[in-house]
C-alpha cells in the first residue's frame, strides 16, 4: 500500500523520527461501541511499519482481533511539541522467533536486567506480534516557534 505524507517533514524525516523516538506510541483502537481506545505501548519502526508487542489476552489484542483499523501518535509530552501521527491497519500474529520483544526491552528498559523485562519474557510464548501497515502519516513541528519555550524554564 501506498502511505500518505502530510505535514512539515518528508517521509525520509518522518522514518528518521519513528526509528529513533525513544517514547511510547499512542495506539487507539476502536471498541465494540464505536469509540475510540487509547493504549500506550513501546514500538519499534522497521520496514515501513510500526510494531509492538502484547499479551494475547490484553485488552489491545481484544480491540485490533475485532477491528483491524487504528490510529496512533508518537509525540513527547513536553514542549516544544512536534511528532507524528497517523492511521493505519493492524495484523497480528505469534511472537514466534521475532526479535521484537527483546529489542523493545532493550530500547526502552537499557541493556542491564531487570525485573520487569524478566517478568515480559518469562511470558514471551504469550505475546503477539503487532504489525500495523501506515496508511496516512502527518507530521508536526512547533520547535521554531516555540523556541523560548521548554524544559529550560
Amino acid at each position: 500500500m501506498t502511505v500518505t505524507v502530510k505535514g512539515p517533514w518528508s517521509l525520509h524525516q518522518v522514518e528518521t523520527f519513528l526509528g529513533e523516538a525513544v517514547i511510547p506510541m499512542r495506539l487507539a483502537g476502536v471498541r465494540g461501541d464505536g469509540f475510540p481506545q487509547v493504549v500506550s505501548v513501546w514500538f519499534r519502526y522497521r520496514g515501513g511499519r510500526l510494531q509492538c508487542v502484547s499479551h494475547r489476552d490484553s485488552f489491545l489484542v481484544a480491540l485490533l482481533q475485532a477491528n483491524p483499523k487504528v490510529g496512533f501518535e508518537v509525540a513527547p509530552n513536553d514542549p516544544p511539541y512536534y511528532g507524528v501521527r497517523g492511521r493505519g491497519i493492524a495484523e497480528l500474529q505469534a511472537l514466534g522467533d521475532s526479535d521484537a520483544l527483546e529489542h523493545l526491552i532493550a530500547r526502552y528498559l537499557g541493556s542491564g536486567k531487570s525485573r520487569v523485562g524478566n517478568w515480559l519474557l518469562s511470558r514471551r510464548e504469550e505475546e503477539l506480534l503487532i504489525t500495523i501497515e501506515p496508511l496516512h502519516l502527518f507530521s508536526w513541528d512547533y520547535r521554531q516557534r516555540m523556541a523560548d519555550v521548554g524544559a529550560d524554564q
